[in-house]
């Protein structure tokens, strides 16, 4: 059974839905919904005393054997409504990390949604427990109760979030040390993120062929995966797929999700694909943009690309530039039109953002060769009489700082990279261009 409150004079239909979509999600069966009127939470039940009594009358006539609440829930209205209703009760957060712990496969997710777990269970405690007190006797002043059941459970929990996190931050620093070597070799990472159920994981296996799991649910997908895409115009790049957003993310998960996020975060590029037959889309798109900026990539460039326009009456354009936003693209991952726009849109925006240039420094610039080196961003390297023969080719955002070293290095690396020709000469002494 499901209950939604919203605030007097509104009513948006599209939450219920959203909210049954996500318990089928959990595997559910949606028998009975409950709409409430709510100006403020009321600390005791959430909603109203009269509301909770018809909230269990609405229980014992549907015979569920759940209830599922679309907001979160302190511990002591969850606990409060169970022993109203004689029932389970989970709120939005508990339902959405049942959904991430059926769908978590490899080790790294597992263990993201095990510690977003134990933190959400641990304000959930109650005494429960008085009945399984241990005595500590013997001396005087030591005598009564002794270390609860709650204070061991307390301590468990404490114990295993430790023990997660010290494990999640050897996959953390696994996971920067793979991008690490792909920002040494020089390919652009593309991100695709978007609203839970826009079509990423279609999308992703339409552009690379990957053949990942894609199903119509909520968060089919939440595991990354990264892939190859060579052919494209602005050359070879990797494609990483990522887990999907949703309006109201629990903290706690964007937390545990930190390292399968900074995929997104790290990105040289964001393909922000939107269902374009969602009458919400707009709406999507705000949320998706909020926890975009939650985990620090309100800033990385975006194409927004309209996925499901199969499902559209009318055909759209294929590729539109705005004169002040982003490029947009309009697709279908399912029978494939408009991906040519959508790679063509792809190689041009990643034009803008990088830097790809050859040029040539004598052999008394070594300590500007070992700065390029370190950053990663040489593409290639060959000697000549004149000294080294270097192509960079790395993100703009990258190469940037080096634009201010001392000593003239800074100007002449800028002249040469940004000027309209393609191959310049180093002369130190003089830090001009040739």
């Amino acid at each position: 059974m499901l209950l939604q409150a919203q605030a007097p004079g509104q009513h948006d239909p599209a939450l219920m839905e959203e909210f049954a979509e996500l318990a089928r999600s959990a595997g559910a069966t949606v028998v009975a919904t409950l709409g409430a009127r709510l100006e403020r939470p009321n600390p005791r039940y959430f909603v109203g005393v009269g509301k909770a009594e018809e909230l269990k009358a609405h229980k014992i006539a549907s015979e569920a054997d759940l209830i599922l609440v679309n907001h979160t829930l302190s511990p002591v209205q969850e606990r409060n409504l169970e022993r109203l209703t004689e029932c389970r009760v989970v709120d939005r957060t508990g339902l959405i990390l049942d959904i991430f712990a059926q769908r978590a496969r490899s080790h790294e997710g597992k263990l993201q949604v095990e510690l977003a777990q134990l933190r959400h269970m641990s304000t959930r405690l109650v005494r429960g427990w008085t009945h399984l007190e241990r005595q500590r006797g013997g001396a005087i002043g030591l005598r009564g109760p002794g270390e609860t059941q709650l204070e061991i459970d307390r301590r468990l929990l404490a114990e295993r979030v430790k023990q997660l996190q010290k494990r999640l931050e050897k996959v953390e620093v696994q996971r920067a040390q793979a991008r690490r070597s792909r920002e040494r070799s020089a390919l652009p990472v593309v991100a695709l993120v978007g609203y839970t159920n826009a079509g990423k994981s279609t999308l992703f296996n339409a552009l690379t062929g990957a053949g990942v799991y894609a199903a119509d649910q909520l968060f089919a997908t939440l595991d990354p995966t990264l892939r190859r895409i060579d052919g494209l115009e602005c050359g070879p790049i990797v494609l990483a797929d990522t887990v999907g957003f949703i309006r109201d993310l629990p903290h706690d998960l964007v937390a545990a999700f930190r390292s399968t996020l900074a995929e997104a975060r790290e990105a040289d590029l964001l393909l922000h694909v939107i269902d374009a037959s969602d009458p919400e889309r707009d709406t999507r798109i705000a949320d998706v943009d909020r926890v975009l900026a939650e985990i620090g990539s309100a800033d990385v460039p975006q194409v927004l690309v309209y996925n499901k326009i199969d499902r559209l009456e009318q055909e759209p354009p294929p590729l539109l530039l705005d004169r002040d936003g982003p490029l947009r693209a309009w697709v279908s991952a399912l029978d494939g039109r408009g991906m040519d726009g959508l790679r063509a849109s792809i190689s041009k925006a990643l034009s803008s953002e990088r830097l790809h240039r050859k040029f040539t420094l004598p052999s008394a610039s070594g300590r500007l060769r070992a700065r390029l080196h370190a950053l990663g961003v040489v593409a290639s390297e060959q000697t000549d009489a004149d000294g080294w023969v270097i192509e960079i080719d790395a993100p703009r955002a990258l190469i940037e700082p080096l634009f201010g070293l001392p000593g003239g290095d800074g100007e002449w690396l800028k002249a040469a990279l940004l000027a309209p020709t393609h191959r310049a000469t180093y002369n130190r002494s003089r830090a001009t261009r040739a």
